[in-house]
């Protein structure tokens, strides 16, 4: 095995340059159908167009009575006009017949429309007795009735390829007949989480344990971003077990969770050259510059730093991202992102990228004073971060800065 532990410090990459790589490496993943009713969140692969009508009647917009509505022309409060009530029209039941002059049918929201009637005139102005009604306002033709294709027409392109379905998007695919849309299949990730220290989730810390929490975030984040997530264990940092998870054959992506340093325990760098191609270990940005991107075959390995903060660091600059892209969503940073002006100054240094997470005070942002990328309880404290491209010398009190949020439902702070 060649030793490359030190290769990736003593040559820090940009960011920009990792980036760039992913995308040129980054596929996505083949179409699939999907059942109707799991589809939402996936990405739509194939333009949808209609082969119906919606409706494909015409329907009563309202409660009322359907007539001719010329007849109706005159009526009023003083002159009501009075039609024989021959039948009546109910969602999935219609009326048979045909209404002819004088008649009316009785009928509901959403009912057929009988055959001789263009109008719906609505019970409110209505007074029905017996097997009569009498109308006091008169209806033009067409009111109150939603035409074959109102909605939707046979021919309608109804959702285009890489929308995100949403829904109301499921709705509107079940209105026309659509049970398994074809979606993006979702990347299907491999967990790799190393420490002879570390504890199952949801364990008490004790001793010289600690518990796993990496797992944990980037189990959200995998949802977040739309990936199947394979199944997942701690293992214990020994190469044979970190190879054998490293290279599962059903992995799109693999992300290893510790053991990505120069440390003496650190072998994934190590097996990740031996098995595949370690195209960068170590990245000119704080915190996650132990970062390593490689590859074995055609599946993408992240080494993601063991420090919590650092970890999920190089999991939104770089795997995020990735997992978005071969689901077909877009690579972009999914937060919302917002301008604030900077109450305190950030410190940084040209040459390296810095992910800054910043908490509100006084109607502006400051960076947090604990800055270690081990402090998980900061990213809690924080309404977002700040990145700070590595062309700047940091930034100055009163400059407008981009915050992306951590919470994308409230820009309140942490108490």
């Amino acid at each position: 095995m060649r030793d490359v532990r030190m290769k990736g410090f003593a040559e820090r990459v940009d960011v920009e340059e990792v980036e760039g790589f992913l995308v040129d490496h980054t596929r996505v993943c083949e179409n699939e159908p999907v059942e109707l009713v799991e589809c939402v969140g996936r990405v739509l692969a194939n333009d949808v167009r209609a082969s119906v009508n919606v409706p494909g009647f015409p329907r009563s917009a309202m409660d009322g009575y359907a007539l001719r509505g010329e007849k109706t022309f005159g009526a009023s409060a003083y002159n009501p006009i009075r039609f024989d009530i021959v039948g009546e029209s109910m969602p999935g039941h219609p009326f048979a017949g045909e209404v002819g002059k004088g008649c009316a049918v009785r009928i509901m929201t959403g009912a057929p429309v009988p055959a001789g009637a263009d109008a719906v005139v609505m019970a409110e102005v209505c007074t029905e007795e017996g097997d009569h009604v009498e109308v006091t306002e008169p209806v033009a033709p067409k009111k109150n009735v939603g035409v074959i294709g109102e909605d939707i027409r046979d021919g309608d392109v109804v959702l285009r390829a890489g929308r995100r379905l949403r829904p109301q998007d499921a709705g509107l695919l079940s209105s026309i007949g659509v049970a398994q849309p074809m979606c993006v299949r979702r990347p299907r990730v491999r967990l790799v989480v190393t420490g002879n220290e570390l504890l199952p989730a949801g364990s008490t810390p004790g001793g010289s344990k600690i518990v796993d929490s990496n797992s944990v975030v980037l189990r959200g984040l995998l949802a977040r971003d739309g990936a199947e997530l394979l199944p997942f264990e701690i293992l214990p940092d020994e190469p044979g077990p970190i190879e054998d998870a490293m290279a599962d054959p059903d992995a799109d992506i693999v992300l290893v969770s510790g053991g990505s340093s120069v440390g003496k325990e650190d072998y994934a760098p190590q097996l990740l050259d031996r098995i595949g191609s370690l195209d960068f270990h170590g990245v000119s940005m704080r915190p996650s510059s132990p970062a390593g991107v490689g590859r074995i075959n055609n599946t993408l390995v992240f080494l993601l730093p063991g420090n919590p903060v650092s970890c999920l660091c190089a999991y939104e600059f770089f795997a995020g991202p990735s997992v978005r892209g071969m689901g077909g969503r877009s690579r972009a940073w999914p937060h919302r992102q917002v301008r604030m002006k900077l109450s305190r100054k950030i410190a940084s240094k040209v040459g390296r990228t810095d992910y800054v997470r910043v908490a509100e005070e006084g109607g502006g942002i400051v960076p947090l004073a604990t800055s270690g990328a081990s402090i998980l309880s900061s990213t809690v404290r924080a309404v977002g971060a700040v990145i700070v491209p590595r062309e700047r010398e940091g930034m100055a009190p009163g400059d407008e800065v981009d915050v992306l949020l951590y919470d994308d439902e409230s820009r309140e702070p942490a108490s």
